[in-house]
């Protein structure tokens, strides 16, 4: 783990912001490469990856400075230093879901269409992201005795929890099954019925979550019991199966219109 990708004097550029970058770029061309199947055009693929990035970065921080406020009490400036990461997913994802309603409404853009497309580019940028936390040493894991346990280095929020222990390279479990589950996504967008493939998104997301949370170590428990992005994986989870369930039994089929 190593949070610094490059120095040039007293300039920093760390791997966090670096794979984010990288995230973004992905997450539009794939976007772009859909369009004609959820029938935007590609001004408008950019515009909502935009209004998506803003959004998405605004809620994951307020999320996470919320959670975490202890850690800037006593130095408000550093809320803004999210290139240090610090962003809560589920924060981002909600905030630009209400955000790219009011884009897509504004535009006269199928919502649910559009959330199709944005199901596979979301999984890939997710990927990007986690690769991001496991250099930046947030996200960690619990110690294991598993093969894939990682040590972090003395002076890491890790370390400082955990010592030498190794632990859950959890990040990467996510970003690996992102990963698997964005070639699922893509596929269900250009063949699977009207809002298959967003629906899938919140079930496969809200269960794969749900069960990562258990290893992850960075994390209070809420009433001894669930973390809180495990309460809001069960919300994904319930709505994405009434979702699923709706839009199977309407069966509107894509077409890739030019």
């Amino acid at each position: 783990m190593s949070p610094i990708a490059l120095q040039i004097g007293s300039l920093s550029i760390r791997w966090y912001g670096v794979m984010a970058a990288l995230g973004l770029l992905a997450a539009t061309v794939i976007l772009n490469s859909n369009r004609k199947y959820i029938n935007m055009t590609k001004e408008q693929c950019s515009n909502a990856i935009i209004v998506a990035l803003i959004a998405g970065v605004l809620g994951a921080r307020i999320f996470y400075v919320v959670q975490f406020f202890d850690l800037y009490r006593d130095n408000l400036v550093e809320i803004i230093r999210i290139d240090r990461g610090g962003l809560v997913y589920y924060g981002g994802f909600i905030l630009a879901v209400v955000a790219l309603f009011v884009y897509s409404r504004i535009e006269k853009i199928d919502f649910v269409r559009m959330w199709d497309g944005f199901a596979p580019a979301l999984a890939v940028a997710h990927t990007f992201g986690r690769i991001g936390c496991f250099l930046n040493g947030c996200c960690y894991g619990k110690p294991t005795e598993f093969f894939t346990g990682i040590a972090y280095p003395a002076g890491s929020d890790p370390a400082r929890r955990y010592g030498e222990a190794p632990l859950h390279p959890v990040q990467l479990y996510e970003a690996a099954e992102n990963l698997l589950c964005a070639v699922l996504y893509f596929y269900l967008v250009r063949k699977a019925p009207r809002g298959v493939a967003v629906s899938s998104y919140f079930i496969i997301y809200g269960v794969l979550r749900f069960v990562n949370e258990f290893a992850r170590g960075d994390h209070k428990l809420i009433w001894n019991l669930f973390t809180p992005a495990q309460l809001i994986g069960i919300v994904l989870i319930t709505a994405g199966t009434i979702m699923l369930t709706v839009f199977l039994r309407r069966r509107e089929l894509p077409s890739a219109n030019s």
